[in-house]
């Protein structure tokens, strides 16, 4: 009986030490079956180091509440072409004592079923008093707020505005606080150090289009410097959204990709 107990010792450590191998090999496997990005996509840090990043869906502070999926590390990647107009925007305004800081880049179409699904989800409302305080939920795809696609997904678009250098620090959002409404004015709204544009970033209200007439004196002037700056270097800017701006011609113009936003995926790009 010793001896078949041994056995079955035997057994049993063999089977653990197997369940083991089989447990952290599957990480590595789960990384190996991610898509990549092509080749023509790069980290922008990779193209130049001085551009403020600020990637706010890896954090709980945008209008779903919660770090959004598929950003799995704060960082800004995009199709060379967009990273490279970017660098030439930005020597531009380094030259006038700024820096653009990034917001969003390449957004994987992941990341863009998680806003539908939370646009769907009428009950969640927790960010509503900072990102939509006048607009409806229910609302949210009928007046394009959100769609089951984006120009992210591509590659060439890039949310971002424009910082006075030296960059003042920012401090984190803490989930719970109180928040106080985008259009608000800036010394009310959650701190930001970018220019004043006259609304938060994501701030679904028409004050957020870029020639909205009641935006005046410095917030405008602010506006028309990031997006004169952008434009010079082959960006378009999307009427609604103040902070967005797609390079063209992009290289994938109709290809929605879904590789999450990690190092790993442009690795030796």
């Amino acid at each position: 009986m010793t001896g078949l107990a041994s056995a079955f010792r035997a057994l049993g450590v063999f089977a653990a030490a197997g369940l083991l191998a089989v447990t952290a090999a599957a990480p590595a496997a789960q990384a190996e079956s991610e898509p990549k990005a092509p080749q023509e996509f790069v980290a922008l840090g990779s193209v130049d180091r001085t551009i403020i990043q600020e990637m706010r869906y890896t954090t709980p502070h945008n209008f779903v509440g919660e770090p959004v999926d598929g950003y799995r590390q704060p960082l800004c990647i995009l199709t060379r072409p967009a990273a490279e107009a970017l660098r030439r925007a930005q020597a531009v305004l380094r030259a006038q004592g700024y820096s653009l800081k990034v917001y969003d880049c390449y957004r994987p179409q992941r990341a863009v079923d998680h806003f539908v699904r939370w646009a769907k989800d009428l009950a969640d409302e927790r960010m509503k008093p900072e990102f939509y305080p006048h607009v409806d939920k229910s609302r949210l795809f009928a007046d394009g707020y959100i769609a089951e696609k984006s120009g992210h997904s591509r590659g060439s678009t890039v949310d971002l505005t424009v910082v006075r250098l030296p960059a003042a620090p920012t401090r984190p959002y803490v989930p719970g606080e109180p928040l106080a409404p985008c259009y608000a004015p800036q010394d009310e709204r959650f701190p930001d150090n970018s220019l004043d544009m006259g609304t938060g970033y994501d701030c679904f209200d028409t004050l957020s289009h870029t020639d909205d007439p009641r935006i005046q004196g410095a917030q405008r002037a602010n506006r028309q410097l990031l997006k004169s700056t952008l434009a010079a270097q082959g960006f378009v800017n999307l009427p609604e959204e103040w902070w967005h701006f797609t390079f063209k011609p992009e290289p994938f113009p109709g290809t929605f990709f879904d590789f999450p936003v990690t190092r790993r995926s442009v690795a030796g790009h």
